[in-house]
């Protein structure tokens, strides 16, 4: 059973995209080579952007494309061609933050459905009330907001409500935010950001070189930008409940274990909240600790709710380093299933492994490897990640291709 509300996913990449849609993604996001806020992502060019709007519709999939940064005169020379690029290759919708960039959109694209991307700030019914009125489909809310915020703006609006439930948070409203631009030339509203916020820092008083105050947690500085990630995950039967469209998953700059391993527990939440609420429309839904389980064996900065209940504080922040430790790491992707099954190698494997296939919903197969093979058959005492190889198992799995396996570190 489907949820009704659609779940949106980060694709960063065409390998990254078909690994999404495999776990369950309703409709995925991405970047052409300019014009988006990922520039350090690898995105997609002419001949991608294609193979990926084919991909994802043969599988019924939906195709946003990011059109967000903010825009200077010099951008706009060649964003005509551009828009009639992404129309041509029938992408669903555009995203974009610009006012510019959207007066553009309707003129030269008319036909093409506009989503408002979280970069404007969208904070109150009446701005949202604004890009509808302007002729937006959609509305992806700041996510500065609450949950009564967020059941406020949906009462007041016919277009459809997308809110950010899980990924990295910035320092700044929504990603508006100047830090890299002054600290290193890069401008996040390009999408150049060098994530400064991740940084460690001392403070240290002009008059006193070399001399470090107490904000020094330890030997390394101390990250005082450094948000904890954003989960959602036990608040979605609320959030579903407040009648919000589609849910969106940050994530296009992070690896292909983090970005298909969070579409497939959010897809198997969907689902549950779904059958639960068939089987008794009248029950309030819990989320069962096995969503909070799953969603740790990934890489972060530890999790906070953010401004779902309201306000934040120092306890939304993550002040001892960059991330949490990751417990789990990407071993390989599955190529072509089968016995013995084709595997593309992301980490060392070896025979004697124990390893474990992240399967559909949250079923997960742990299984050993008994012997490694080059695809002409040369027996491996080691297989190195970038190769694809046969690799036979104690245990018959029903692998899936574009599926994930993993180990624990």
């Amino acid at each position: 059973m489907f949820s009704p509300t659609e779940l949106l996913a980060p694709a960063g990449s065409l390998e990254k995209l078909k690994t999404a849609i495999h776990y369950g993604a309703d409709a995925v996001y991405l970047g052409g080579k300019a014009f988006g806020l990922r520039a350090k992502a690898v995105n997609f060019d002419s001949d991608e952007l294609a193979e990926a709007v084919h991909f994802a519709h043969n599988r019924d999939v939906r195709v946003f494309v990011t059109v967000n940064i903010m825009a200077h005169n010099r951008d706009l020379a060649v964003l005509p061609a551009y828009l009639q690029e992404l129309a041509d290759l029938k992408v669903d919708a555009l995203i974009i933050s610009d006012p510019g960039i959207f007066r553009m959109a309707r003129k030269i694209v008319p036909q093409m459905k506009i989503h408002i991307s979280t970069q404007a700030n969208i904070t109150n019914k009446e701005s949202a009330l604004f890009w509808q009125d302007m002729g937006a489909s959609r509305v992806n809310l700041a996510r500065e907001l609450s949950l009564t915020e967020i059941r406020e703006v949906k009462e007041a609006l016919a277009a459809k409500v997308e809110v950010f439930v899980h990924g990295a948070l910035c320092i700044s409203y929504s990603g508006r935010c100047m830090l890299s631009h002054y600290l290193t030339g890069r401008d996040a509203n390009k999408g150049a950001c060098a994530h400064p916020c991740r940084y460690n820092y001392r403070l240290e008083e002009e008059k006193r070189p070399g001399e470090y105050f107490p904000v020094v947690e330890d030997e390394r500085g101390v990250y005082i930008f450094n948000s904890k990630d954003l989960c959602l995950i036990n608040r979605l039967p609320e959030l579903l409940a407040a009648g919000v469209d589609s849910i969106k998953l940050e994530g296009r700059m992070k690896g292909i274990y983090y970005a298909g391993g969070i579409v497939r527990i959010y897809r198997a939440a969907l689902d549950y909240i779904a059958a639960a609420q068939a089987a008794d429309p009248a029950a309030e839904v819990v989320m069962p600790e096995e969503f909070m389980t799953e969603v740790l064996k990934l890489g972060s900065r530890g999790y906070s709710e953010n401004f779902f209940d309201g306000s934040v504080d120092a306890a939304n922040m993550l002040y001892t380093g960059p991330k949490v430790t990751q417990d789990y790491v990407p071993a390989a992707i599955i190529a072509k299933e089968g016995t013995p099954v084709l595997m593309d190698v992301r980490n060392v494997i070896r025979p004697g492994d124990e390893l474990e296939y992240m399967g559909p919903g949250l079923k997960n197969r742990v299984f050993t490897v008994k012997d490694v093979r080059t695809l002409d058959d040369s027996p491996l005492e080691q297989a190195n990640p970038g190769l694809t190889v046969k690799v036979f198992t104690d245990k018959e799995i029903a692998w899936q291709q574009y599926g994930l396996v993993r180990r624990v570190r």
